[in-house]
C-alpha cells in the first residue's frame, strides 16, 4: 500500500529539513514502544514514522519521492543528468539496440518499450532513417509511471489531489468511485514530456471500508441494545449523520441498508456487531442463566 510520508509525519511537501526533525522527534516519542509497551498500533505507527523519515530526511531520496512517489524509491527512477543517480542515454549510427548501454538504461528502456531481456531495437522505437533523408525522427518522449496516495473519501466521491513531480506541482482531478490500483494518464506531464501514469493508491479509512460501490460502517450495539432494539446516529461518506433504526432481536453481522448513500450510486451498508460483556460476579451470571433459560436458542442449529 502506498503511503503519503509528508501525512505521516504531519508536514507539508515544502518544509525544512529541522521541520522534518521536530516533526519526527514529536511523533517518535509519542509512539516509541518503551511509552507503549504491548500496544501493536503504537507500533506499527512507530514503524511507519521511522519509515517516512529515512526517506525525508535523505536530501536524494526525498528528491526521488517528490518527482516519482514511491516507485521512484523501488525502482531507481533516472535523476535529471547522467553520473550517479542517473542514466545517460546515448545512440546513433551503428549502435544496436541496447547493446553498449549501461546496464540499468537498458532496464528502464525494456521498461517502456518492451523487449525482454534481449537489445531493444532502437530504430523500430525513433524511426527508422527515410528514404533519400539524412536523419531519424526525432524520438518520442518516454512515459513514466508512478504511485498516488488518494484520501478515502476523495476515492468514493472525487475530488482534486496536488502532488509535486520534478520540482513542480500538479492538481489532478479524482474522478467519483475509482478503484485501488487504477491508472490515469496525463498527457505531457512526466518528465521530459511524455504522459505521467498515475496508478491511484487508496488510503483506508479509519471506519469506512468498500465493497465495489458499496460502503460498509461497522456499528457496535450493546447486547441489551440488540436484543431491545434501538436507535444510533452514524456517519455518511459526505459528512453527514444520519438515525437508523435498529429493530429488536439484532444480531452481529446484520446489514441494515442505507439506499444511495455510497460509492457512484452505491449503497452504504450498517453492518452490526454486538459487544458481549464480561460477566465478573454472581449476580451477573445470574442474570445470564435466567435469561437464558427465559429465551432458550441454539444459534447453530441447521449450520452443520
Amino acid at each position: 500500500m502506498a503511503h503519503d510520508y509528508y501525512e505521516t509525519l504531519g508536514v507539508k511537501r515544502n518544509s525544512s529539513e529541522e521541520q522534518i526533525k521536530q516533526a519526527y522527534r514529536k511523533l517518535a516519542r509519542q509512539y516509541h514502544p518503551d511509552r507503549n509497551p504491548g500496544d501493536k498500533q503504537a507500533e506499527a505507527k512507530f514503524k511507519e514514522v521511522q519509515e517516512a523519515y529515512d526517506v525525508l530526511s535523505d536530501k536524494n531520496k526525498r528528491s526521488q519521492y517528490d518527482r516519482f512517489g514511491e516507485a521512484g524509491l523501488r525502482q531507481g527512477f533516472p535523476g535529471a543528468g547522467g553520473g550517479p543517480g542517473g542514466f545517460s542515454f546515448h545512440w546513433g549510427p551503428g549502435a544496436e539496440g541496447t547493446q553498449g548501454m549501461d546496464p540499468q538504461a537498458a532496464d528502464l528502456f525494456r521498461q517502456f518499450f518492451g523487449g525482454g531481456a534481449g537489445p531493444v531495437d532502437m530504430e523500430s522505437i525513433f524511426g527508422t532513417r527515410a528514404r533519400g533523408g539524412r536523419g531519424r525522427r526525432r524520438p518520442t518522449a518516454a512515459e513514466a509511471e508512478t504511485e498516488l496516495a488518494i484520501p478515502f473519501v476523495t476515492a468514493g466521491l472525487g475530488g482534486s489531489v496536488n502532488f509535486l513531480i520534478d520540482g513542480k506541482e500538479i492538481a489532478v482531478k479524482i474522478p467519483p468511485g475509482v478503484e485501488d490500483g487504477q491508472v490515469l494518464r496525463l498527457s505531457g506531464q512526466a518528465p521530459g514530456g511524455g504522459d505521467l501514469l498515475l496508478k491511484l493508491r487508496i488510503q483506508p479509512h479509519p471506519y469506512f471500508r468498500r465493497e465495489g460501490k458499496d460502503v460498509i460502517l461497522e456499528v457496535p450495539l450493546s447486547v441489551a441494545e440488540a436484543a431491545l432494539g434501538t436507535q444510533v446516529e452514524v456517519p455518511t461518506l459526505n459528512g453527514t449523520r444520519l438515525t437508523v433504526k435498529v429493530p429488536p432481536g439484532t444480531s452481529s453481522g446484520t446489514r441494515l441498508r442505507l439506499r444511495g448513500r455510497g460509492v457512484a450510486g452505491g449503497d452504504q451498508y450498517i453492518q452490526i456487531k454486538v459487544v458481549v460483556p464480561a460477566v465478573k460476579d454472581e449476580r451477573g451470571r445470574e442474570l445470564i442463566e435466567e435469561l437464558a433459560r427465559l429465551y432458550p436458542q441454539n444459534p447453530r442449529a441447521g449450520l452443520w
